[in-house]
């Protein structure tokens, strides 16, 4: 992979501020030029708007203003992924992948010319606040935000920590729109979080893939053995539900704990000699015991890289609802000014051959996300629902998209997981995932 740039692989939203979790290079490049004469000709077009701008507009425009705008306006008629970042976005976008960023904590994006909130991030400021996913942002202190850009909307969300924002909310179930206060916070994202259940089966979530994803895996694993009197785990639940992606290595670094050999994910561009890349199981497995994998509507990218390459391997039974579907990958190409490009280059495929742009991964069990007793849940909302996604291709590979081996309506679940205090009606998934755990020989038959 080449020094100068890194691929990247998540959910196109902004955690307020622009959350891209990508990982961009160090290194300056300036990038020019194209393989067709004729834009030559168009750039004549648009010098003349330029220059008419300048010379006939009522108020003066900084040159700096317009050629940001129009870069911004190029990428994001592309597909929702692509995007422009100023110096200071960019800046933001390189701290965020090491999981401490600045705002109130919630994924955006822009749907019927309102912000979109696809979910709070737990433990942040707006989680606390009560804002939910599928909430329409229609005016931030005050001020409309319809036909408001994604770059608008940041500035107004982001401030100083400790200074309070006031979003009005439009959400399923309200008759007119309501005033949620949060108080911003340099928000601290924890990539694992992790917890023995009971009688020797483990917990671990995946809240996104950070630069040190790998590696507070191995801890949180070795921590738990310990919580299990020094034995190795019964089991594994592994929970990746509304994981919006995250860095590539980390994604393959994860799958590679569970695998002994094989290809992981191969990912094929435009340009194949830069863009095509495979990736395979470099150890033995770290990890050997019976493995569950959570996922939902909220698993993205990275997320749906590792949950399909177990899967494709019958390494884990992934249980859940059907993810994203987010198959594509974008690069950073960093500009001269400080600037860069996020562009959609490539898609990725599992180790069978499926790419699931705009399909997901559809679980061996599923398990409705709403089965949630006594809980608001928000929309839902998917890859295929953004403006100008990128269509799933069936003459891509190979369409070999598994139905679901089993169906659960949820009446044969266990009533409590008593250790954890956890009931089907406060998780039902992870109660299902915990009982296929504790079934792993009768629904995989004995090594």
């Amino acid at each position: 992979m080449s020094k100068k740039y890194k691929l990247s692989l998540s959910f196109f939203l902004v955690v307020v501020f622009v959350l891209g979790f990508l990982m961009g290079a160090q290194g300056k490049k300036v990038y020019s030029g194209g393989d067709s004469k004729e834009i030559y000709e168009y750039l004549k077009t648009f010098s003349d708007v330029i220059d008419l701008v300048k010379k006939n507009y009522v108020d003066d425009v900084k040159d700096k203003e317009m050629v940001y705008s129009a870069i911004k306006g190029i990428l994001e008629s592309l597909d929702p992924h692509s995007s422009f970042m100023t110096p200071d976005m960019y800046k933001d976008m390189q701290t965020e992948t090491k999981g401490e960023f600045g705002g109130i904590g919630i994924e955006i994006t822009v749907k019927d010319g309102f912000p979109l909130v696809i979910t709070p991030i737990e433990d942040t400021p707006a989680y606390k606040a009560g804002i939910k996913a599928g909430d329409h942002i229609v005016r931030i202190d005050g001020k409309t935000t319809k036909n408001m850009s994604l770059i608008d909307i940041v500035k107004m969300i982001r401030g100083t920590k400790g200074k309070p924002v006031s979003l009005t909310i439009m959400r399923e179930g309200f008759t007119v729109p309501q005033e949620f206060k949060v108080v911003r916070d340099v928000i601290v994202v924890k990539s694992i979080k992790y917890r023995m259940l009971e009688d020797g089966y483990g917990y671990i979530r995946i809240v996104q893939f950070q630069e040190k994803t790998s590696k507070d895996f191995d801890n949180a694993i070795k921590d738990l053995i310990q919580k299990n009197n020094g034995k190795q785990l019964r089991g594994l639940l592994l929970d990746m539900r509304n994981n919006p992606g995250g860095l590539l290595e980390q994604a393959v670094e994860i799958s590679d704990k569970f695998l002994t050999d094989g290809l992981i994910v191969s990912i094929e561009g435009k340009k194949k000699e830069k863009n095509d890349m495979k990736f395979f199981a470099q150890k033995k497995g770290d990890y050997i015991g019976p493995l569950v994998v959570l996922v939902n509507e909220g698993s993205a990218s990275a997320s749906e890289i590792v949950a399909g390459a177990l899967q494709d391997y019958k390494r884990a039974i992934v249980v859940g609802a059907k993810t994203f579907g987010k198959g594509s990958v974008q690069t950073i190409f960093p500009l001269g000014d400080g600037s860069a490009v996020r562009l959609t280059t490539a898609k990725y495929y599992t180790p069978k051959g499926r790419s699931i742009q705009a399909e997901g991964i559809t679980p061996d069990i599923a398990v409705d996300s709403n089965i949630i007793r006594g809980k608001e849940r928000g929309m839902v909302l998917k890859e295929k629902d953004l403006d100008k996604h990128i269509e799933f291709n069936k003459t891509d590979k190979t369409d070999k998209t598994e139905k679901p081996e089993k169906q659960e309506k949820g009446e044969k679940l266990p009533i409590k997981i008593e250790n954890d205090k956890v009931s089907k009606e406060e998780d039902f998934q992870l109660a299902m995932g915990l009982q296929i755990l504790k079934s792993w020989e009768a629904l995989r038959g004995k090594q």
